[in-house]
C-alpha cells in the first residue's frame, strides 16, 4: 500500500507538471515554439513523450524529388524519420513497407490536395498546402495543413500554421447517399513583426484551437471533399475574427491606454469642458426640480 501510495502521488505530480508545461507553451510566443519545447523537456525529461504529442509544432517545408513540388512535413505523414509526399506518395527518405491509403482513400487525398491547393491560393495568394489522409475501421481520417509565410515585404514579417484534423464517421450503409458524422479539431498559430521608424519593433503572436462536431448530408451533390471544405472555411473565418478581435484588438486598446496622440494641454482642454457641461446639465437638472 505504501508503494501504491508513492506512484499515486508521483503520477499526480506528472500530470500537474504536464499541465503547468502545457499552460506555459500557451503563452510563449509560437515563433520559438521549438526552442522552447526543447528547454522544457530539459527540464523535464519525463514529460517528453507527453510535451511531443500534445503541443503543435510550427510546420516545416519540403520538395518531393519526383515531382518538385513542396509539401509540408508533420507528425500525421511521418513513420520513423521518413515523411510521405502527398502527390507522388512516396516516402523521403525511402522506407519500405512505409504506411499508405488504400486505394479508394488515396484517390480522395489526390482530389483534397487539388481543393485546397486551390482555396489556399484564393485566401492567402501563397504559401503551401497538403492534406494527408488514412483510413479507419469505421471510415478515415485525414490533417489539412496550410502554411502562408511573410516575405517581409514592407517591414512587416509573419507566419501563419493552421493544422486541421478531421474524423469522418461513415455511418450510412450505402455508400451513394445518408448522412455522415464529421469531427474537426483545428489549431491556428500566427505571429506577427514589425519594425516601422514610427512605431518601432513589435513582435504579436498566439494560438487558437476549436473543435466542431456535425452530421453532414453525404450524396453525389455533396461529397466528403465539399463537407469539410466547408467545415474548415467556416472554422477558419471564426478563428481569424477570434484572433483579430483578441490579439490586434486588445493591443490596438492597450497602446490606446499607454499612449496619446493628443498633447497633454489638448487632453487637458477636453476634459475640462466635458466636466463644464455636466456641470451644466446638473444646475438645469436641478433647476427644474
Amino acid at each position: 500500500m505504501r508503494l501504491a501510495g508513492r506512484d499515486i502521488q508521483q503520477f499526480k505530480m506528472t500530470d500537474a507538471q504536464l499541465d503547468c508545461a502545457l499552460d506555459l507553451m500557451r503563452r510563449l510566443p509560437p515563433q520559438n515554439i521549438e526552442e522552447n519545447l526543447a528547454g522544457l523537456i530539459d527540464l523535464v525529461p519525463s514529460l517528453c513523450e507527453d510535451l511531443l504529442s500534445s503541443v503543435d509544432q510550427p510546420l516545416k517545408v519540403a520538395k518531393d524529388k519526383t515531382n518538385g513540388k513542396d509539401y509540408l512535413l508533420c507528425d500525421y505523414n511521418r513513420d520513423g524519420d521518413s515523411y510521405r509526399s502527398p502527390w507522388s506518395n512516396t516516402y523521403d527518405p525511402e522506407i519500405e513497407d512505409g504506411a499508405v491509403p488504400s486505394e479508394r482513400i488515396r484517390e480522395l487525398e489526390l482530389q483534397a490536395n487539388g481543393a485546397f491547393d486551390t482555396y489556399r491560393e484564393l485566401y492567402f495568394e501563397g504559401g503551401v498546402s497538403s492534406v494527408y489522409l488514412w483510413d479507419l475501421d469505421h471510415g478515415f481520417a485525414g490533417v489539412i495543413l496550410i502554411k502562408k509565410i511573410g516575405d517581409g515585404s514592407k517591414q512587416v514579417k509573419g507566419c501563419w500554421d493552421s493544422i486541421h484534423v478531421v474524423e469522418v464517421k461513415e455511418n450510412s450503409k450505402s455508400r451513394s447517399a445518408g448522412k455522415d458524422t464529421y469531427k474537426l479539431t483545428s489549431t491556428v498559430m500566427l505571429w506577427l513583426e514589425t519594425n516601422k521608424d514610427e512605431s518601432g519593433m513589435m513582435k504579436l503572436g498566439g494560438s487558437l484551437t476549436r473543435q466542431d462536431e456535425r452530421e453532414m448530408q453525404f450524396d453525389d451533390a455533396h461529397p466528403h471533399i465539399a463537407n469539410i471544405g466547408l467545415m474548415i472555411e467556416e472554422m477558419e473565418n471564426k478563428m481569424r475574427n477570434t484572433l483579430n478581435e483578441i490579439y490586434f484588438g486588445k493591443t490596438k486598446d492597450i497602446v490606446n491606454d499607454l499612449r496619446s496622440v493628443e498633447s497633454l494641454a489638448a487632453g487637458m482642454s477636453k476634459m475640462q469642458m466635458q466636466h463644464a457641461i455636466a456641470g451644466a446639465l446638473k444646475a438645469r437638472a436641478s433647476a427644474r426640480a
